[in-house]
């Protein structure tokens, strides 16, 4: 059995693959740099394009904020992946960060992206983690409820508090360079970071063809932005897509867990 179908295989059994070592240490070096001078150029109006979080940084719209993330959101290795959770063809639904700030005692609950659920031809939302540090048992790394992409529940419609510990959930931990694939259906959220630094991470978030962008990404890219863009990235982006312009354009953003 090949490594790629043990990957899928995970991922269809568990929701979610950690690749080690995926980012090459320049592409962290030159990731962790931009991210943070985003960071101190947006200050307290940063991730104000999607949602901003109390407890974490976040930071939106990242396809239009350097040529660094065009390359996150278009790397071949995750959107193989990507293709095989969402059952072919894919589209960027959105690209963030998240920084979890220090001696942060407030947890996100689970939840599911988008407060997605699967319907009638599968899932729909997969997505990807890239760990500008090291994910630890005690710095805000990721909990999962391993198998929970497949219940077609969301956590908060049967969980008396989505916030406590769950009985099944584990803790997805990794060296910085890493990166996570996701069954965005899973039951998941980020732990309260105990430490004294923050825990970073950007996210590219992928959707299948027939539904909404969470950002309307030809709505959101600047003029310059879609000029330097390759035909294969504005295919990715659904720049010049009527039936995506007709699903996007009046949608609301939606988070899972994010009011």
């Amino acid at each position: 059995m090949s490594y790629l179908t043990l990957q899928q295989r995970q991922l269809d059994e568990l929701g979610y693959v950690v690749l080690p070592a995926l980012m090459s240490d320049a592409l962290l070096a030159e990731l962790r740099i931009r991210v943070e001078e985003l960071f101190e150029a947006e200050g307290q109006a940063a991730g104000a394009e999607f949602r901003q979080e109390s407890g974490a940084r976040r930071l939106a719209n990242l396809v239009n904020k350097g040529s660094i993330f065009q390359r996150v959101v278009s790397d071949v290795r995750v959107l193989e992946l990507v293709r095989h959770v969402l059952g072919g063809d894919c589209k960027l639904s959105s690209a963030n960060a998240r920084s979890a700030n220090p001696h942060n005692s407030n947890p996100q609950p689970l939840h599911c992206d988008m407060g997605a659920i699967p319907d009638d031809h599968g899932d729909w939302v997969c997505n990807s983690v890239w760990m500008l540090d090291d994910f630890t048992n005690r710095n805000g790394a990721m909990r999962a409820v391993p198998g929970s992409h497949r219940w077609r529940q969301l956590p908060q419609d049967v969980l008396n508090d989505a916030s406590a510990p769950h009985e099944d959930e584990i803790i997805l931990t990794g060296k910085a360079g890493s990166v996570i694939v996701m069954n965005a259906h899973l039951w998941h959220g980020g732990l309260a970071n105990q430490t004294a630094k923050p825990r970073t991470a950007v996210h590219a978030f992928y959707c299948r063809r027939d539904k909404p962008q969470q950002q309307y990404q030809k709505q959101m890219l600047d003029q310059e932005a879609q000029a330097s863009l390759t035909a294969q990235l504005r295919e990715l982006l659904a720049l010049d897509d009527a039936a995506n312009d007709e699903l996007s354009a009046a949608s609301v953003i939606r988070s899972g867990f994010l009011k």
